[in-house]
């Protein structure tokens, strides 16, 4: 969602356009009915950002139907650049004066962009985009809740029903369990696929962590049973009885529905978005980071603790884990073992200063734009020394 606002900005600021403040989905899986201002400063967004684009809250009323004009509706082809905007996109308003874009994730080419437009990017992520006071007061609360017993970590537990359902990822599930997940992938035209064969996935790397392997995880990089963990997540498939091994080996287990009471919570219940961006800033504000699942929120979680001053994040090479829980889970990887390996695995994937991977012909699988916005991080030379040989990934 944030990634796309600012995506949107930056076309609009592109083409010279106006944007009439963008409208959330409210169809999906979550089925949430927050507006943008339900979440977002929308004041803020505005006036933060009238030196750069004009925006308005809603289409005016001299290009509605009544006055002859009918609105385009699209999607803008994804990973584009600004080459695609200017001669594609930007004639569609000479003939419509007002375009809707259905579908406005990815819709921005994460490298070969003006300098001037990446740092726009940033400037509406980390400045621009504000939460709600409402929400701001709440998340500031869990973090000082959290700050009194000393550093925590926050782990991004993607362990959620409708994770599994749409990854098709069943790992450590019951025969019931793994078909009620390949039920609710199918009842959602969006996710079905091609017969999933979970434990392939699972080897390729494509898979959340459960409980169990996180606990595991945890333990091998280090942290001990005092260590407090802040549970950044929806309801975890299975409850209680999910995370009992977890709990075990970390028992100062906590979640926003037990740090905070019920009328604290009650008016963000039901709206999956408002009680996300809580979880956005208490991760943010972490102490070391751990998203178990590399999806959206956990680049965008990453790309706020770059901008922070490169605060650890551990991005877990999932691929490589598999094998190594493998391994000592039948008994060919003693504990000293699995440990240092999985400590050697991360050694280089900490958050540290480092410059994108690019692929150009696979932009999907290049860095992504927002998790590592490295223009914004650094000015003139001293990117040369932040992001220096020895700090770079490859580039491709």
């Amino acid at each position: 969602m944030r990634a796309a606002i600012c995506d949107m900005v930056t076309v609009a600021r592109l083409l010279n356009l106006t944007l009439v403040v963008p409208e959330l989905d409210k169809k999906s899986f979550w089925a949430d009915p927050s507006n943008f201002e339900d979440i977002f400063d929308v004041r803020h967004f505005i006036d933060s950002l009238q030196d750069e684009v004009r925006i308005v809250k809603r289409v005016p009323k001299r290009f509605s139907r009544k006055s002859g004009y009918s609105t385009l509706k699209m999607p803008p082809v994804s990973w584009s650049n600004e080459k695609y905007y200017l001669e594609q996109i930007l004639p569609l308003f000479g003939k419509h004066k007002v375009v809707h874009f259905n579908k406005t994730d990815a819709r921005l080419a994460n490298n070969g962009l003006p300098l001037d437009l990446q740092k726009l990017r940033c400037r509406v992520n980390f400045q621009a985009l504000k939460f709600t006071p409402q929400l701001e007061n709440l998340g500031q609360k869990l973090i000082r809740i959290l700050r009194e017993n000393g550093p925590f970590l926050a782990l991004h537990l993607r362990y959620e029903m409708d994770m599994l359902a749409f990854s098709g990822c069943t790992h450590g599930c019951s025969i019931e369990e793994a078909e009620e997940l390949k039920q609710m992938r199918y009842a959602f035209p969006s996710w079905r696929e091609k017969e999933i064969v979970s434990e392939e996935r699972r080897s390729q790397g494509l898979c959340p962590l459960t409980p169990e392997e996180s606990a595991l995880i945890l333990q091998a990089l280090g942290f001990d049973r005092e260590t407090p963990i802040y549970i950044a997540a929806g309801e975890i498939y299975g409850g209680e009885h999910r995370l009992a091994q977890l709990r075990a080996a970390f028992p100062r287990i906590v979640k926003k529905e037990t740090l905070l009471v019920n009328d604290e919570l009650q008016q963000f219940q039901n709206h999956s978005s408002q009680m996300a961006a809580l979880d956005f800033m208490v991760s943010v504000a972490s102490n070391t980071f751990v998203p178990t699942y590399y999806g959206n929120m956990a680049k965008l979680v990453e790309g706020h603790r770059r901008y922070s001053g490169f605060k650890k994040s551990i991005l877990l090479d999932r691929k490589k884990l598999v094998e190594l829980f493998d391994m000592h889970q039948n008994g060919t990887l003693p504990w000293n073992e699995f440990s240092n390996a999985v400590r050697q695995v991360h050694e280089k994937r900490m958050g540290q200063p480092t410059h994108r991977r690019v692929d150009v012909d696979k932009p999907k699988e290049e860095d992504y734009f927002y998790a590592n916005p490295y223009e914004c991080l650094c000015e003139g030379t001293k990117c040369d020394d932040l992001l220096g040989p020895l700090n770079s990934s490859q580039i491709r």
